[in-house]
């Protein structure tokens, strides 16, 4: 028999035998009869005991309902799995427990709704936190510098671009502001001016110079509005482009075209002003006549020279040129530059040496470039080398690099040390031997992209003002 039942036994055993004797009592009281004292004595003693009894089990109920509330609230604790509480055996605790239950599955469909947000913004976090990488790696990937900052005009990203122009890092640098980072206080007022305009100027490009190492670099600034969803401006994004070789290059080109038509020029008008005489009949004579047909007919010699050059440089810069190569004899082809520079040489008395190698010795090469790029070594020497000066062309083979070396050494007027890193750019003519020669300015141009653009070789200079200049190239030769 179980604790419970013999409890409930011994309770029904008191009350009957209180009710019995306090009936026998009232009974006898009734009839006229005297009650002893010790039964009255009895009676209360039965009724106490009775309702402490009766309270005592009412309390175990109660304790063992919340001992179960206890343990089943402790595990929705621990498990945080909310669920309805349920006591065993016992109805005294119902009124407690079915607000209890009625609150916690309030509270149930609660949590599930915030677990439900949760998910969501665990899952719209992780997209941001993706596209955020994916942004970042396209501006880390941008050659150009790329800064952002927000509304506060603090920096939130750079790209290493950005860190090397402007000499910062970022990882030290975030969440400061601009001004803080940036030593150019014009282009921090770029960039604050742009975020005060707003929406009204998304898009702002402006030419910029920034002084890098001693050297200044222009730059196109491209400013952007950064609009948040309520199209208000929460940041900028300026982007720095490099354009300082794209502004050489332009005004290159514009020397370049100011040369060319300088150049045109010269010949050009000379021959008009030949012909014009022609016409006029101001050669009356024979010898003044064929004087004036030297004259037009040598600059027309210069004017198709000048024409030429300048579109084999043009061919040979834009990769469009047609390069033949095959196996040619260096020493050959220099022979028959020195056997057609001869006569020249003979006028101004300039001896001509010739100190060259076997023709056995060969390099693969365009045999019409190479004559001509020896060519206008060799002319140049003559051109610039007084009367009676000696010129020396060599040819010579070092087998130990495996190279062809053609040399051409002369005593001419030699080439000052400041002009010697650009005698090789178009159109550069040493100012001191402009009086010595005509000139372009373009053979030594075009003797550079033969042997080095087209045939990967070496163009070397060597001279000391008043003592002469010597010029050399080198081809690998075939083994």
């Amino acid at each position: 028999m179980t604790t419970a039942k013999r409890l409930g036994l011994t309770t029904i055993a008191l009350v009957s035998m209180g009710a019995s004797a306090a009936y026998y009592a009232t009974t006898m009281a009734m009839k006229g009869y005297g009650v002893s004292s010790s039964l009255n004595y009895l009676v209360l003693a039965l009724i106490a005991a009775l309702t402490i009894l009766m309270l005592l089990v009412f309390w175990r109920s109660v304790h063992r309902g919340m001992s179960q509330v206890a343990r089943q609230l402790c595990e929705m604790a621990d498990t945080g799995e909310i669920g309805l509480v349920m006591v065993r055996g016992s109805n005294e605790l119902t009124e407690v427990t079915n607000p209890l239950n009625k609150l916690l599955t309030g509270i149930e469909e609660e949590v599930e709704s915030l677990r439900s947000e949760k998910r969501e913004l665990q899952i719209q976090s992780r997209i941001a936190s993706a596209e955020k990488h994916h942004t970042e790696a396209i501006i880390f990937s941008i050659s150009d510098a790329v800064i952002v900052t927000n509304r506060f005009d603090e920096l939130v990203l750079a790209n290493e671009a950005a860190e090397e122009l402007l000499d910062f890092k970022l990882n030290t640098s975030l969440r400061k502001n601009i001004d803080r980072i940036v030593s150019d206080g014009s282009l921090v007022r770029l960039i604050r001016e742009t975020r005060n305009h707003g929406l009204r100027s998304i898009r702002k490009v402006v030419e910029h110079s920034i002084d890098k190492n001693g050297v200044a670099k222009t730059f196109t600034v491209t400013l952007s509005c950064v609009a948040a969803s309520n199209d208000e401006v929460s940041g900028v994004v300026a982007v720095l482009h490099d354009i300082t070789r794209e502004k050489e290059i332009a005004r290159m080109k514009t020397d370049f075209v100011s040369n060319v038509s300088h150049e045109l020029k010269t010949p050009l008008a000379s021959i008009k002003a030949y012909i014009e005489m022609l016409i006029d009949g101001e050669a009356e004579d024979e010898q003044t006549r064929c004087e004036f047909y030297d004259i037009i007919s040598g600059e027309t010699d210069r004017l198709h020279r000048l024409i030429e050059n300048i579109l084999n440089i043009s061919r040979i810069e834009s990769g469009v040129v047609k390069v033949v190569r095959e196996p040619i004899s260096l020493t050959g082809v220099v022979k028959r530059v020195i056997d057609v520079a001869s006569p020249q040489a003979k006028l101004k008395s300039i001896e001509l040496e010739e100190r060259l190698a076997p023709v056995f010795y060969q390099v693969e090469a365009d045999e019409d470039m190479i004559y001509q790029a020896a060519m206008n070594l060799v002319s140049n020497a003559i051109k610039y080398t007084p009367e009676g000066g000696k010129i020396i062309v060599e040819v010579s083979v070092d087998e130990r690099r495996g190279v062809a070396v053609c040399g051409v050494a002369d005593t001419g007027a030699g080439i000052p040390t400041a002009d010697l890193p650009h005698i090789f750019e178009k159109f550069y003519r040493v100012n001191a031997n402009k009086k010595l020669a005509k000139g372009t300015g373009l053979g030594l141009t075009l003797v550079k992209h033969i042997i080095e653009s087209v045939h990967n070789g070496e163009l070397s200079v060597t001279s000391e003002e008043g003592q002469g200049s010597r010029f050399g190239f080198e081809l690998p030769v075939l083994k």
